[in-house]
């Protein structure tokens, strides 16, 4: 199957982890453990089409075209993912969860990937999606304060 389906736990209300998957300027520190793409014209709204830019390599051209499908703040974002404008899409699904002491669940889902092209890019993301959901995230977490902005003393910087 190459379908992804990762799980993570966050020590975090789920307002700051809402904040931390769907602040454009946040969201490229966690990406890729910092060096991913970074959203341009992205706003949680239902319609909003969005690029994800990152470093284009043979074969590719750097660019994610996506849409938004679903939100309901702070516990659900849903989006469609295409490599190149001729793909079919697949689905990226957030959904969110309080759970005990504060901690704030994340399910992260990559659906419909089809044929060979298909399971290869879901093996290559897979690795790279699980790095950045255990280290990249956790990092930009623990540098938020209780609103969901970067502290005083954090080293991230945000980027344009």
């Amino acid at each position: 199957m190459a379908d992804m389906h990762i799980v993570r736990t966050y020590p975090r209300s789920i307002d700051v982890v809402w904040k931390a998957l769907t602040d454009p300027a946040l969201v490229p520190l966690w990406t890729s453990t910092g060096q991913g793409g970074r959203p341009e014209g992205f706003t949680p709204v239902v319609g909003c089409t969005f690029r994800f830019v990152g470093r284009p390599f043979p074969g590719w051209d750097g660019i994610v075209r996506c849409e938004v499908t679903a939100v309901e703040a702070p516990s659900l974002l849903q989006y469609t993912w295409r490599n190149k404008p001729e793909d079919r899409p697949t689905l990226v699904s957030y959904l969110l969860e309080s759970v005990t002491d504060g901690d704030t669940r994340l399910t992260w889902d990559h659906t419909g990937f089809r044929g060979v092209e298909g399971f290869v890019m879901s093996k290559l993301l897979g690795r790279v999606r699980a790095k950045m959901l255990s280290e990249g995230l956790p990092a930009v977490l623990a540098d938020l304060d209780e609103h969901g902005r970067l502290m005083p003393a954090s080293t991230l910087r945000p980027r344009d």
